[in-house]
């Protein structure tokens, strides 16, 4: 284990101090004060607004207020919709907040929750690799027995669904084994207080994906933080010795 791995394996039991990053997940991108007040505008209003309604209740001229709106909806934080007639007329754009993306998320704090009672058990690694494994198997297809992969493509599908969870893979082969540096942890915050369980999750989801392929190749190691933003998995034609 590295030295980060041993500073941080206390099972939970770390207050969390003010050089730790935050557990609340942000609920929007930063904004200028401006675009926060129409924003905010928009979000206390019971119906959407349009244009001259933004600029009346925010002071803003029309055209401020429209390049704001329209920079909002570009962010998907706002939708841009017409106005229903019934009479003759050029229809007014109207706006309106989009709830969805405006609601607090606090998903790291559950997964810090998470981490941290499954660090209490009495074999937390083993059950976070055994936890990996079976979503590890339900994250790819086996293949059929007329087409079983071989061991570069059974690599290659690993690497795949590094990329998709966001672990930025980069892949070398030597050899009989393979190393796939993982260069951004989706879990950082997490897996440096838990890495008994976050890293074992990830252990077991190797193994659970190339068992699910068809096993030539298997899961050796995963050692993390061999620098303090990157992580190494060994993985192994199943021939070798």
């Amino acid at each position: 284990m590295s030295r980060v791995g041993e500073a941080v394996q206390s099972g939970g039991s770390r207050r969390l101090g003010a050089g730790d990053p935050p557990l609340s997940d942000p609920s929007a991108p930063r904004l200028g004060w401006r675009r926060q007040a129409v924003l905010q505008s928009l979000r206390h209003s019971p119906e959407a607004l349009a244009v001259a309604d933004i600029a009346a209740l925010t002071e803003l001229h029309p055209n401020t207020a429209r390049f704001h709106l329209d920079a909002l909806a570009a962010d998907g934080l706002a939708v841009r919709t017409f106005e229903t007639r019934t009479s003759p007329g050029r229809p007014r754009v109207l706006y309106e907040a989009r709830a969805e993306a405006l609601d607090q998320r606090s998903y790291a704090l559950l997964a810090e929750m998470l981490a941290g009672l499954a660090a209490t058990a009495g074999d937390a690694r083993e059950a976070a690799v055994a936890t990996g494994r079976t979503w590890g198997r339900r994250l790819v297809e086996r293949p059929s027995s007329e087409a079983a992969l071989e061991a570069d493509q059974a690599v290659d599908a690993l690497h795949r669904v590094f990329v998709d969870i966001g672990f930025q893979p980069e892949t070398s082969t030597e050899g009989e084994m393979t190393s796939l540096r993982l260069r951004h942890c989706p879990f950082r915050e997490v897996a440096t207080r838990h890495p008994g369980v976050v890293c074992g999750v990830h252990l077991g989801l190797m193994q659970g994906v190339l068992y699910e392929l068809g096993g030539a190749v298997v899961a050796e190691s995963l050692e993390p933080f061999v620098t303090p933003r990157v992580c190494v998995a060994q993985v192994r034609r199943a021939s070798a010795p």
